[in-house]
């Protein structure tokens, strides 16, 4: 099974290239992806999380889902703030504002073209686990003085993911 990048990777903060074509390999990353996902009770996972700097999300919401090359074409105006964490940032939970909903289009493993809303809590996943594919954590969206109340914590993530290479 692929291990979950850890906070001082620099894979985490890459930004990841598109999917040319659906292969075996890009198939066998989506089973390794929601393998990985299921086996540390996450919702969501990125690409880039487990080595691979590629375009490509998993998530469950209720009904899992692939998305290859997603794009969010819609933010709502309205925003939310809801706590989030990331296998990426072990044991860290803060506060990030998001939109409401999001429309994204994506093509999912079997080659199918899709544009879907999702809302609220399926909002948050989506915008959480795009961002990982522009190189942006979940702690780069929380305010500075929370940034810092959790800096020595985020150092001891540092240190475990040099320790994991």
């Amino acid at each position: 099974m692929r291990k979950i990048r850890l906070l001082g990777d620099p894979v985490l903060r890459k930004k990841a290239k598109e999917v040319s074509q659906i292969d075996e390999n890009v198939l066998s990353i989506i089973k390794d992806m929601f393998e990985v996902m299921y086996a540390e009770d996450g919702v969501g996972l990125a690409a880039p999380q487990v080595g691979v700097s590629l375009r490509i999300i998993v998530m469950d919401d209720g009904t899992p889902r692939a998305m290859i090359n997603p794009k969010i074409v819609y933010k709502s105006e309205e925003k939310v703030v809801g706590e989030e964490g990331c296998l990426s940032v072990p044991e860290i939970f803060e506060n990030v504002e998001r939109s409401k909903e999001v429309i994204v289009k994506y093509t999912d493993e079997n080659g199918v073209e899709h544009e879907e809303k999702f809302i609220d809590y399926s909002a948050r996943i989506v915008q959480h686990e795009y961002d990982h594919l522009d190189g942006i954590l979940f702690i780069d969206l929380i305010p500075p003085e929370r940034r810092a109340a959790i800096r020595e914590k985020l150092l001891d993530i540092v240190k475990r993911s040099v320790h994991q290479r």
